[in-house]
């Protein structure tokens, strides 16, 4: 017997009994419903992980993926009137729950399709090409293009931006320019620590051992995010560790917080059409960046006079002989990016370099607190690398990989951004369902790190976990995708690893001082403005060692 079904694009599929079914220029679905070869011009087949919803059917058109609704403005209005953006990472993973490992999604303006396994994404990373693009965020790029700014790194695409990637690249991502400016974050890591000391002794209760004090953190992570930041970028101090530190940078901060917040709603709006109608929402957007530009600007501009006068004396902008004077001092003496282009690059880098490593630091003082066996694990192995170093802070990081575990296992359970987008370049099949060339796919991380098909006993909180056994967790397959929070190849997060190295030498000078607790009944929520972050900020007791 045989018939003749519709398959991808109008293709006629011929299906025999027993047999293999032969799709039109050479692809092979056999009965089992997997893909034996390739052929759909660029279609390419995924390998492992479950079938899914569909397995066994055969190839499935992208029609067919279960979806949330069809209407992308119904579907807007309902999150609106239920403020689910707030808890769009909750969303997230109840629909995983409800529709299985894939699912497509329109919001306003927006179209997706979701996924959570590693194997995947995976198949989604391997059709990425050689500019991958991710979702722009349009609020962002209209800000830029109504106030004639360049556009970094960040919302750029293709080869003007993979040109200015390849050059960032050596001043922030290779390991020689991780090595200029580590001793700058180890720096303000000891000044927040001594700083912190001082203040649990002066204002802490007495105890056997020592002082105690309870405290919500949160200020002054953001102000040590903001000063190590600014340290790396522009090769000074800004002196936020001061008794009263300037007003200025604490309305950056809020600037950054207001524009994150404004983000998420923008998103699925045509931004220009509110841009030209003056919407308050807009304007707040609007406004809250051009702080942060400010703000900026008032900082190249003087770090551009000092690198120039340092140039006069014939210093170059590298300064003294051995001297690090910052990324901006780099970018500068090296004359690759014009002037504009470097401000555009700081900028970004600056603005995505505070709440995206404060936030992840509440969370893993919190997580240590709350698991003092873990604690006590961490403290023991930094403890041990600290003495072997001899206070190098490189060799001392390299000697205590639980602090590298500590880090993914936080972003495990609390990404900083809940997902990771890309348009692949050719049609691909996901979870056995046809994905079209240019289509939005993401990989939601929320879900991805709390589902018992990628991770062994998701909810325990075990930064050993990222030793050497990682590869062999769970049934996602997809190796090495389990841990995407600074995203993943080319296009990854450009300031990972000043964000990285920061996390890690703080978290290792406060396990060098203090030993953490929170109460019992500290329980913690969290929200989505943009980054993934508490509802209310932990309070932590910072007991003296």
């Amino acid at each position: 017997t045989e018939m003749c079904v519709t398959g991808i694009q109008g293709m006629c599929v011929s299906v025999r009994q027993a047999a293999c079914v032969r799709i039109q220029r050479g692809m092979c679905v056999c009965p089992a419903g997997t893909v034996a070869g390739i052929g759909v011009e660029g279609v390419t087949p995924a390998r492992g992980g479950p079938a899914g919803r569909g397995g066994g059917r055969g190839l499935r058109r992208f029609e067919e993926i279960p979806h949330t609704g069809s209407s992308g403005w119904l579907n807007l209005v309902k999150f609106w009137r239920e403020d689910r953006f707030k808890l769009l990472h909750k969303h997230m993973e109840r629909t995983f729950n409800t529709l299985g490992p894939i699912y497509r999604e329109r919001l306003g303006t927006q179209s997706t399709v979701n996924i959570l396994l590693p194997s995947d994404i995976s198949e989604l990373f391997r059709s990425e090409g050689l500019h991958p693009r991710r979702m722009t965020l349009q609020p962002w790029a209209t800000h830029r293009e109504t106030r004639q700014h360049s556009k970094g790194v960040f919302l750029k695409n293709g080869a003007e931006w993979r040109a200015d990637r390849l050059l960032l690249n050596r001043e922030v991502m290779m390991a020689p320019a991780v090595r200029r400016f580590l001793p700058l974050l180890d720096e303000v890591a000891r000044d927040f620590c001594r700083l912190l000391a001082t203040r649990v002794e002066k204002e802490g209760g007495k105890e056997e051992r020592g002082h105690s004090l309870t405290i919500d953190p949160s200020p002054d992570l953001f102000r040590f995010a903001l000063e190590a930041s600014c340290h790396v970028l522009y090769g000074e101090r800004i002196g936020l560790f001061s008794t009263s530190p300037s007003q200025e940078s604490q309305k950056f901060i809020f600037a950054v917080e207001r524009m994150l917040a404004t983000t998420p709603p923008l998103l699925y709006l045509p931004p220009r059409l509110l841009w030209r109608l003056g919407a308050p929402l807009w304007t707040q957007h609007a406004t809250a960046w051009d702080i942060i530009f400010s703000h900026a600007e008032k900082r190249i501009q003087r770090g551009v006079q000092r690198l120039r006068s340092t140039q006069a004396a014939g210093g170059g902008s590298g300064g003294a002989e051995g001297e690090f004077t910052g990324i901006l001092g780099q970018l500068m003496d090296k004359g690759q990016l014009s002037l504009e282009l470097i401000r555009a690059n700081i900028t970004e880098l600056m603005a995505g370099g505070v709440d995206t490593t404060a936030v992840p630091l509440q969370f893993a003082l919190y997580e240590l607190g709350r698991n003092p066996a873990v604690q006590e694990q961490v403290r023991g192995q930094v403890k041990a690398a600290w003495a072997r170093a001899g206070g190098d802070a490189h060799k001392a990081l390299q000697g205590a990989p639980l602090l590298k575990g500590l880090v993914k296992e936080t972003l495990r359970l609390y990404p900083v951004g809940i997902t990771v987008q890309r348009y692949p370049v050719r049609d691909i099949i996901i979870q056995n369902y046809h994905i079209p060339a240019g289509t939005c796919v993401q990989a939601c991380l929320y879900p991805l790190g709390r589902s018992r098909d990628v991770f062994q006993d998701p909810e325990r909180f075990d930064p050993g976990r990222w030793g050497t056994q990682e590869s062999g967790e769970g049934a996602g397959g997809g190796g090495g995708f389990r841990s995407l929070a600074f995203g993943f190849g080319a296009r990854q997060c450009v300031g990972r690893r000043i964000a990285e190295n920061e996390m890690q030498l703080l978290l290792m000078h406060i396990m060098l001082s203090f030993r953490l607790s929170v109460s019992s009944s500290e329980e913690l929520s969290t929200k989505y403005t943009l980054i993934l972050q508490p509802e209310t900020p932990p309070r932590i007791t910072f007991s003296t060692l």
